[in-house]
């Protein structure tokens, strides 16, 4: 699947409730893992599939996010959605910061300035 978002993802792991209405009207709730997370959407890992265009409602016991399921694919351990937010709806570290969050971004540029501060084996800054 191709890369759409404007905005870079962070990698996450915290468990959600999600709460959805099936084809027939009925309200249906599960657990979910966030996987990742931006400005404007998630994307979430659960048992059991929920259909394309479903308005979804996303609760943390710190935060509550609303919004459309965009994709939901089958991936070896279980169902991937990937989550819109909706108008007004936008996600912050300050609004909420799941209980694991890594911007593999920062992780990138910092091993990069690590590595441009060492000098090979053998040699001296000064060559």
């Amino acid at each position: 699947m191709a890369e759409r978002r404007l905005e870079p993802r962070l990698m996450c792991a915290d468990l959600v409730e999600i709460f959805w209405r099936d084809q027939a009207g009925r309200s249906r709730k599960a657990t979910a893992i966030l996987e990742d997370i931006s400005l404007s959407g998630a994307c979430l890992q659960l048992d059991g599939p929920v259909p394309l265009k479903s308005a979804v409602r996303i609760h943390h016991p710190r935060s509550k996010f609303q919004g459309t399921v965009r994709y939901c694919v089958y991936r070896e351990i279980g169902y991937f959605l990937g989550i819109e937010f909706g108008p007004g709806c936008r996600w912050s570290r300050s609004r909420f910061r799941p209980q694991h969050l890594l911007d593999l971004r920062q992780l990138m540029e910092r091993g990069v300035r690590k590595a441009a501060g060492r000098t090979p084996r053998g040699t001296s800054a000064a060559s």
